[in-house]
């Protein structure tokens, strides 16, 4: 795929969703702070809340790597011309579906398969309390980031539409580390500086974004002149040959 979303793209789409991320897990990062050792000061390690940050990007990344890998293989064996030109139809889909999410239209686009795989991971996620050490947050932090979340399932989407195993890894990390302040500004108990995340023309503003990028993926070989945005968008979706 020549294009798909950007490193830029996905880290500023991971800072619109924190506040959907604040939503969805504000409960559970909230919870997370009172179930972290202590400083003496009586308030949560620092150290420990970053460790949850990195363990749940690492399962972004790592769903990013599975994705990407498994998609590019399977596209790379059927190299042809109409595989391409229907992807490109996919890549555009799932840059609508992305904007729909973001407006809040669809929760979860990822048909349940995340609800099943989360009902057997939540319990190992409760041996770990409380968390007490790195490895016991880092851990928890992986299996955190396996919990049903509709826009951690588009951006996937999103990722895995670039064939590549590595450029989907890199891009899921990205957006992980887009949505990370806000969340560790919450567990911090800063929710003063987290609320910025909350506010509705942030996901607005990625809706745009997506939808725009949807039209442009499916206008983009009839666009005079559009040669280059095809490092951006996937318009021609032929697997990377890196």
């Amino acid at each position: 795929m020549s294009g798909g979303l950007t490193l830029a793209a996905a880290l500023l789409l991971g800072l619109a969703a924190s506040g959907h991320c604040l939503v969805m897990c504000g409960g559970i990062t909230a919870a997370l702070g009172l179930a972290t050792a202590k400083r003496a000061d009586g308030r949560p390690r620092a150290s420990l809340l970053a460790a949850y940050q990195l363990g749940r990007i690492a399962s972004y990344t790592l769903a990013g790597l599975l994705a990407g890998g498994v998609l590019g293989g399977f596209v790379a064996l059927l190299d042809l011309d109409a595989v391409r030109t229907a992807l490109r139809a996919v890549a555009a889909f799932v840059l609508l579906l992305g904007a729909l999410v973001a407006f809040g239209r669809v929760r979860d686009p990822g048909f349940g398969i995340g609800q099943r795989l989360w009902q057997k991971l939540a319990p190992l996620g409760r041996r770990l309390l409380p968390v007490t050490s790195l490895p016991r947050a880092l851990a928890f932090g992986m299996i955190w980031g396996w919990m049903p979340c509709g826009f951690v399932y588009t951006v996937l989407l999103i990722a895995a539409m670039r064939l590549d195993a590595l450029d989907a890894a890199m891009t899921m990390a990205a957006f992980g580390l887009g949505t990370a302040p806000a969340l560790f500004a919450a567990a911090l108990g800063a929710q003063r500086f987290a609320g910025w995340a909350r506010l509705p023309g942030a996901r607005r503003a990625a809706g745009i974004v997506l939808l725009a990028g949807a039209a442009l993926t499916v206008a983009g070989p009839w666009l005079p002149g559009a040669h280059w945005l095809h490092a951006w968008l996937p318009f021609d979706c032929a697997p990377s040959t890196h």
